[in-house]
């Protein structure tokens, strides 16, 4: 279990969750109801000036955890090495794991799931990461989606969490107003345990816009304790994806990946510390 005594403190947050979906452009998405309505909340508030890096989906999975898009501009498998944000969470000790839905475990590094492709690959950044896909003990924390709600239960979720729903719920093969409906049908429940919401920030977003080209403008929002109470819910920052990485580094004090997060601007601005 994630006791007391487990938790590496975090200047802002101890846990950080990220979900991402698929495909959608900003107004779009911020004229959702369900997700207006986290960004209202007490303890939400929209990123209104975050961008992807590039098109199509894999290089703004790859440049989240790995600072850097490696010049990918197809959705193919790629095998990345050097440093990425898995290093950096373990030197510090920080926990973490990679919940994918329809995932068929194993370290399958397949590009789609055996029987349809509701699971992708392109969607799994740390997949792509030689020194995880590697290493049997690292490659077990990517897991199928449905061991959430058992960690939930044992109170184990880590401390770095990353979730891709699958192609359906992602609105990746379907629309917004499907991912919507599933969304807040899996996150409202969850966010009544305190196993799942305790000092956690919850990271919302998008994988690239629906119109291709620029500007690339994407949804993200963040929820939780960690965000300041009453604020006018809208950060218009410049963030873009390799934002997630500098965020994490300042929150763990954590050395830097040496690529675009040591100029990325951190989503720390409307947090407690």
């Amino acid at each position: 279990m994630r006791t007391a005594g487990k938790i590496v403190k975090g200047k802002y947050f101890d846990s950080f969750f990220l979900i991402i979906f698929e495909n959608t452009d900003y107004v779009t998405a911020v004229n959702d109801p369900y997700l207006s309505d986290l960004t209202n909340r007490q303890d939400g508030i929209l990123l209104s000036n975050f961008f992807a890096v590039e098109h199509p989906s894999e290089p703004n999975y790859i440049a989240q955890i790995y600072g850097s898009t490696l010049g990918i501009l197809d959705d193919a498998d790629y095998n990345v090495t050097g440093k990425n944000l898995v290093d950096l969470l373990e030197d510090k000790g920080i926990s973490w794991k990679a919940y994918m839905e329809n995932y068929p475990g194993n370290c399958y590094q397949y590009s789609f799931g055996p029987s349809n492709d509701s699971y992708a690959r392109k969607h799994n950044p740390f997949i792509s990461m030689v020194n995880i896909h590697d290493d049997p003990v690292r490659c077990a924390k990517i897991v199928n989606a449905s061991q959430l709600d058992m960690d939930i239960s044992t109170n184990s979720v880590p401390q770095f969490a990353y979730y891709t729903p699958n192609q359906d719920n992602d609105a990746h093969d379907t629309n917004l107003t499907f991912a919507m409906t599933w969304f807040k049908g899996w996150f409202e429940p969850k966010l009544q345990d305190p196993a799942f919401t305790t000092n956690t920030l919850f990271f919302i977003t998008f994988d690239e816009s629906e119109s291709k080209g620029e500007p690339n403008q994407i949804f993200s929002s963040l929820l939780g304790t960690p965000v300041q109470p009453n604020v006018n819910h809208n950060d218009d920052t410049y963030y873009t994806h390799f934002s997630i990485a500098k965020t994490i580094e300042e929150n763990w004090d954590l050395h830097d990946l040496g690529r675009n997060d040591t100029t990325a601007t951190p989503f720390t601005k409307f947090l407690i510390s």
